[in-house]
């Protein structure tokens, strides 16, 4: 545990970069042997705005990188957070600090995001892929990335997280979204399994069903059980998913990267809802 700590301390960029293209390759090349849902469509073409919306992730990650290393620092330094209030052992310290990271900086993000109109409308851009795959994960609009890494700099605050493991954390979540959204098809029984602990393939793709109150369930990033604790999971039949939102029908996953860019700044659309059944 010590070695895993010491290396994600001082990962360089590069390892971060490969842990990136490594997990979008390998999910790439697994969605065509046991694709979920065979979509009609050009899947270079689908995956030109989502690698356009990765680079600008990355760039505001990398621009806004030394306020998360600061407070890092500034919390171990000043014996403050959970995880410096708390005598654990070193597995113990890495998985509670997951569990918060994932709690604060991924689920409620998401939540809030969801729940305020503002916010919704950055978020948004991530959601009118109606062909979801592995290049979805990190469809996520300039504005939606700030908003992001203010959430992760307030788990790492509240939580006391040294560096080490705010970059395993980060490192696994890139992995686990590639994961979560990938068009792939496990079985049945075991996603069932596995979503009990994690956000499986099949938990995940019910949050990106076109209508509400579906949409609003199934926040998790890497860990189910927020969506369990907190009463927004939900279930639903694979072949009952349509994909995007029903208020942007006009909007789909080969928009032109320019108009995903202005949606935010345009007018808010409420939602109709549909009829919610478990």
């Amino acid at each position: 545990m010590e070695t895993l700590i010491a290396y994600f301390e001082t990962i360089p960029s590069s390892h971060r970069s490969i842990i990136l293209i490594s997990g979008i390759t390998f999910f790439w090349l697994l969605e065509y042997g046991v694709p979920l849902f065979k979509f009609n469509y050009k899947k270079f073409k689908h995956a030109r705005p989502n690698i356009f919306f990765t680079l600008t992730t990355i760039i505001v990650n990398f621009v806004l990188a030394f306020i998360l290393l600061k407070t890092s620092d500034w919390v171990v330094v000043h014996n403050f957070g959970v995880l410096q209030w708390l005598e654990m052992p070193l597995w113990a310290t890495i998985l509670v600090g997951l569990l918060l990271l994932d709690l604060i900086g991924a689920w409620l993000a998401h939540w809030v995001q969801h729940k305020i109109k503002p916010l919704w409308m950055f978020h948004l851009i991530h959601h009118t892929d109606n062909h979801v795959d592995t290049t979805t994960a990190n469809r996520h609009h300039p504005g939606e990335s700030v908003v992001r890494f203010v959430f992760t700099t307030l788990g790492v605050f509240i939580g006391g997280v040294p560096i080490g493991i705010v970059l395993l954390y980060q490192s696994l979540s890139v992995v686990f979204s590639q994961f979560n959204h990938a068009n792939i098809k496990l079985p049945k029984k075991l996603d069932t399994v596995i979503s009990w602990i994690i956000v499986s393939p099949d938990m995940h793709k019910v949050h990106h069903h076109y209508v509400l109150p579906y949409t609003d369930t199934n926040y998790g990033n890497i860990f189910s059980v927020w969506d369990r604790f907190f009463g927004t999971f939900s279930k639903m039949r694979n072949e009952d998913l349509i994909y995007g939102v029903d208020t942007y029908p006009d909007v789909d996953s080969n928009t032109h990267i320019g108009k995903l860019l202005k949606i935010p700044f345009s007018r808010y659309r409420a939602p109709k809802g549909a009829k919610f059944e478990q």
